[in-house]
């Protein structure tokens, strides 16, 4: 009887609603256009709940409109995986039993895809966790170009050029946002280290600005359509990003029509005056737990709170810069929060630890394999596995992309089940002994990793058991520590830490059948180079990290990841610290000025004795071997809209199933300007299998062979030959096919 009361109620209620829906706000009805309803929303607000939607309420939201059943808004960190809860008012840990993720692999090792298919996986992927958690902002992508290797954040960001960044940045983006939640890019712009990052000054020119540092920026908007965008904590030509009117107003809202929000990095607005003006919309803020230090009210003062709508009130501000950031916030709303045809979501499935899997898979980066010692042999009995990076937990730590994991399968652990399925032995040794800890904002790993043996013991004991060993595999690199791969902490030191040069050096002493795989987010030295045989470059892979090893290791994956990054002999083969010059790194006075302009990357270390560079931007090597065939060229399109197509046949010559990466660069043989040698425009990714070819597709428009005039503002195509270089690495170019542009041209971003 009671049930079928209830029933009864449900029902009246239907019908009440049913026939009251006529007077339904427009706000609410999302069969209307989004904008009419945004605009019906801001005409009913007071100045008082505009301006309380602009700002936090709390460490990770803000509110909405209650008055007019408008809900708010609730980020969550990332880029790697969804943040676990912290309390209201603190960051200590909410203490929630249902905020533990799948940890991604890290967006180097995405990028070292080179794969967009794999990108899509992993925003769609991730946005369903997100969703799922009733986050409806994604504190990511990171795209920030890989300037210097110091920079402690670039394991979050997509490697050190910025035609793969912007190609990787967009399925991203389009994964997360199919699940209603936005994805944040950041750090907008030029947040290219982490020393000082809270007032250094960046100087660079505007023909490196819109060529080297804002194309993936670009790219997310323009193409991923982002519906959030992170200012910085850096300034710009002496504006804090988070106010500076040139970034903000010129370039994202005025050149690239960004109809999104700008949502500050966390406390890094600085005056209210600036950033009420400048086209920021949100402010959020770490400075105060609003209870026993800072003030009880902290977010009515933030900067976009009651100062400012203070100054509104009485004038000093306009009111349609307060409606253009009510009406950003709005439109973001009611694309997640408020959008009632969004998808669930999922949390920790099996889907999501497979795609994890996947993609760290695919982003193992095969270096050397000499004498094919990878994958393992089936003729190996004994398997020495060496290095603290075998048995260290990677995903708590480095800032606030540190994660609470439901579960992370350790290298060890991956290689010793893999092991034991072919009928080998695993042993372990520690080798050394580097960062023992294991907590990071009161989330902890519960490993103990103490060991009391002196570094000569340890070594000792690795070079014992080393003898004893069919083959060894050494697992080392950095980690999630200070002055490693940290937030707020950049690299005191290109060479690797804890002394491991010379543990590995020991190893291959006495077993020359060594593997070396260091996890890294960031491209280091390597004084042994030349005698270890088997070189892997793995990053930091996440939950699944342990089964995305051991897969490639043992050859039930066949790697064809490509470094995103130049891997030089020594820091000083980088160009941003050629001259050792401290204006240029870390900067003198607040200070730091790009003097290298374009050559970043691959644009400068190509021009040094290859000598100089262990393995060069885009190299990565597979179990079976490639053949480029031919490139042909075709041409669409009149002069004003030409559009190049080169197919490039790719043959597998080898014996396994497996996949290459044709790259293609752009060279102008002759400018009017000072031009990189080479600038990757196109590459595709094409799966072959033994004895078979397919085709490799690589389309070029105006784009490609395009630089920035910063004289007029716009981007200029000159006629005259060009060269597209087709290879497998920026320094293994295998054909060049001649291209004439008839007719030069010029355009700017807001007529793209």
């Amino acid at each position: 009887m009671k049930t079928n009361l209830i029933t009864a109620a449900l029902v009246a209620a239907m019908f009440t609603a049913t026939a009251s829906f006529a007077d339904v706000p427009a706000y609410l009805d999302d069969s209307l256009p989004i904008e009419e309803r945004v605009n019906d929303a801001l005409s009913k607000m007071t100045v008082a709940e505009k301006v309380a939607i602009i700002h936090a309420q709390s460490k990770f939201s803000s509110p909405g409109v209650q008055r007019l059943g408008i809900p708010g808004v609730w980020c969550t960190d990332g880029p790697h995986g969804i943040r676990p809860d912290v309390l209201w008012d603190e960051w200590d840990q909410a203490g929630a039993t249902n905020d533990s993720c799948v940890a991604f692999p890290a967006l180097t090792c995405l990028a070292a895809t080179w794969n967009p298919e794999m990108s899509y996986l992993y925003g769609k992927s991730i946005g369903e966790e997100a969703r799922y958690r009733n986050k409806n902002v994604l504190l990511g992508p990171g795209v920030n170009i890989n300037r210097t290797p110091l920079n402690g954040r670039n394991f979050e960001y997509m490697g050190e050029d910025p035609y793969l960044s912007s190609r990787i940045v967009v399925p991203y983006i389009k994964g997360v946002q199919e699940n209603g939640v936005a994805a944040c890019v950041k750090h907008y712009a030029l947040n290219n280290q982490e020393v000082d990052r809270a007032f250094v000054n960046v100087l660079v020119d505007d023909r490196t600005l819109h060529e080297i540092y804002l194309p993936a920026f670009k790219a997310a908007v323009t193409e991923g359509e982002a519906w959030a965008i992170m200012p910085g904590y850096n300034k710009y030509n002496g504006e804090h990003a988070c106010e500076n009117p040139v970034l903000l107003l010129d370039i994202l809202k005025g050149d690239w029509g960004f109809d999104g929000v700008a949502i500050s990095d966390w406390g890094a607005v600085h005056n209210t005056d600036k950033v009420a003006q400048s086209g920021l919309d949100m402010e959020f803020g770490s400075w105060t737990n609003g209870l026993n230090w800072g003030a009880s009210n902290a977010y009515d003062n933030y900067y976009l709170a009651k100062p400012y709508e203070k100054m509104i009130l009485d004038g000093t501000l306009p009111m349609d810069g307060l409606d253009d950031k009510a009406r950003r916030v709005l439109r973001l709303i009611m694309r997640t929060e408020m959008n009632r045809h969004r998808p669930y979501g999922s949390l920790n499935s099996d889907e999501h630890y497979a795609a994890a899997r996947k993609i760290g898979g695919e982003g193992i980066v095969l270096l050397k394999n000499q004498n094919d010692l990878l994958p393992v042999s089936s003729e190996v009995r004994k398997i020495l596995v060496v290095g603290e990076n075998a048995i260290k937990m990677m995903t708590v730590g480095g800032g606030s992309s540190s994660l609470k994991v439901q579960r992370e399968m350790l290298p060890l652990d991956g290689i010793k089940a893999k092991a034991a399925d072919c009928g080998i032995e695993v042993a372990y040794e520690r080798g050394y002994v580097g960062d023992v800890t294991g907590e990071y904002n009161g989330v902890t790993t519960g490993q103990n990793l103490n060991d009391d043996r002196s570094a000569e013991q340890l070594i000792a004991d690795a070079v014992k058991a080393a003898k004893e060993a069919d083959m060894v595999i050494f697992i080392g690199g950095l980690n999630k520590a200070d002055h490693q791969n940290a937030e707020a902490t950049d690299r005191e030191s290109f060479a690797l830490p804890y002394n491991q040069d010379r543990v590995i050096e020991a190893l291959y002493e006495a077993n020359p059948r060594l593997v070396v795989m260091n996890l890294t987010g960031n491209a280091y030295s390597m004084p042994w180079v030349n005698k270890v045989p088997a070189i892997v470059q793995g990053w930091y892979i996440g939950s699944e990290a342990g089964n995305a090893i051991a897969d490639v290791l043992f050859g039930d994956v066949n790697p064809s990841g490509k470094l995103p990054m130049t891997f030089a002999k020594e820091l000083k083969d980088y160009a941003a610290h050629a001259e050792a010059d401290s204006t240029m790194y870390p900067g003198v006075g607040g200070d730091v000025i790009y003097k290298e302009g374009l050559n970043v990357g691959y644009r400068y270390t190509d021009r040094l004795k290859p000598s100089r560079i262990n393995y060069a931007f885009g190299h990565g090597l597979s179990y079976t071997d490639f053949k480029l065939g031919k490139p042909e060229l075709s041409v669409a399109g009149d002069e004003s809209d030409v559009r190049y197509t080169v197919t490039v046949p790719v043959t597998n010559i080898g014996g396994v199933d497996g996949a290459e990466v044709v790259q293609a660069y752009v060279r102008d043989v002759k400018s009017s300007v000072a031009r990189p040698e080479k600038e990757l425009r196109a590459f595709a990714k094409v799966k072959v299998a033994p004895g078979q070819t397919e085709e490799a597709v690589l389309t070029f428009d105006r784009n490609a062979f395009a630089y920035y005039d910063p004289d007029d503002a716009k981007w200029t195509l000159e006629a005259g030959k060009f060269e597209i270089l087709i290879g497998t690495s920026s320094d293994n170019i295998v054909a060049k096919v001649p291209v004439t542009v008839g007719k030069s041209q010029k355009w700017a971003d807001s007529e793209r």
